[in-house]
């Protein structure tokens, strides 16, 4: 779970770094399609990687909802 944890905030981070990248520097055309193309990867990957994460909590609370029953 922790490379998990770690891939994901490497992600964020380095979306953050291509907002503010494309918000604050002059960037040519090119260069600002491919950062946009590496930012929705990376968007989709933490899109993934959340997604994952909350399925193990709903797996998780839907164990204990069952152990509760029993």
């Amino acid at each position: 779970m922790e490379k998990k944890a770690d891939e994901f905030e490497t992600a964020l981070a380095r979306l953050d770094a291509i907002v503010k990248q494309l918000e604050t520097e002059d960037v040519s055309l090119d260069r600002s399609v491919d950062l946009f193309k590496e930012g929705k990867d990376l968007a989709r990957r933490c899109e993934a990687l959340l997604k994952d994460a909350q399925s193990k909590i709903d797996a998780a609370g839907n164990g204990a909802a069952t152990a509760e029953n029993h």
